[in-house]
């Protein structure tokens, strides 16, 4: 099974609210995005899916909003929750490591995608979007499992990451291009009341603004 068939056959066979990531405000994502971006910055949830973030983004009068996904099942979960408001949102079904970006963002934000990637080259191509993605003086918000985090998620082997092995992994395939300013991990707790350690990092596209 592909990646984009497996995603669409667990938002086709789960609730939006039994899904291990599920969050029903998104809150710390929410609050973090406020932190780097105004209205009329064009913001992208990398892999945002069903996630409630836009919701919140919507309601701040903060985007334009992109929400970028692999699998249309979970992005057409997002539009019936939305209904009308889903028409102020720019919604692309793509593989984030093959996707073409025809503008750039001030806030790139991907909650538990990167981690996803086993492959070297689908890392690569994936940093490669991003700073293709991210305007001079934007920021990527990246959350992955930490390094004492799960070992797998919905099935799927995941590769955990401190704050300076990411670092160290964004550098090694877009050398010069971003740079850390803010790390702190965290711990979300699913739907079932487990744990999950995360970390998350902020990152600033060099280079100077327009």
């Amino acid at each position: 099974m592909n990646r984009e068939t497996h995603w669409n056959s667990v938002y086709a066979n789960k609730a939006e609210e039994a899904l291990t990531w599920f969050e029903p405000d998104a809150a710390q994502s929410a609050a973090l995005i406020r932190s780097h971006a105004v209205a009329g910055d064009p913001i992208i949830d990398a892999g945002g899916g069903a996630s409630r973030l836009v919701d919140g983004l919507l309601e701040a009068g903060l985007g334009p909003l992109t929400v970028l996904d692999l699998a249309s099942a979970a992005l057409d979960v997002s539009k019936q929750r939305l209904g009308e408001r889903s028409k102020q949102v720019n919604w692309i079904t793509g593989d984030v490591t093959t996707w073409s970006p025809d503008r750039v963002y001030a806030v790139w934000h991907d909650r538990a995608v990167f981690h996803f990637l086993q492959d070297p080259a689908a890392q690569a191509a994936y940093c490669d979007v991003m700073s293709k993605a991210v305007a001079p003086g934007g920021v990527a918000i990246m959350m992955t499992f930490a390094e004492d985090g799960p070992e797998a998620c919905s099935n799927l082997p995941v590769q955990r990451y401190s704050s300076q092995t990411l670092a160290a992994k964004i550098e090694a395939n877009v050398p010069g291009q971003f740079i850390v300013i803010n790390a702190q991990e965290f711990v979300h707790i699913t739907p079932k009341g487990n744990e999950q350690k995360f970390q998350m990092t902020v990152f600033l596209r060099k280079g100077k603004t327009a």
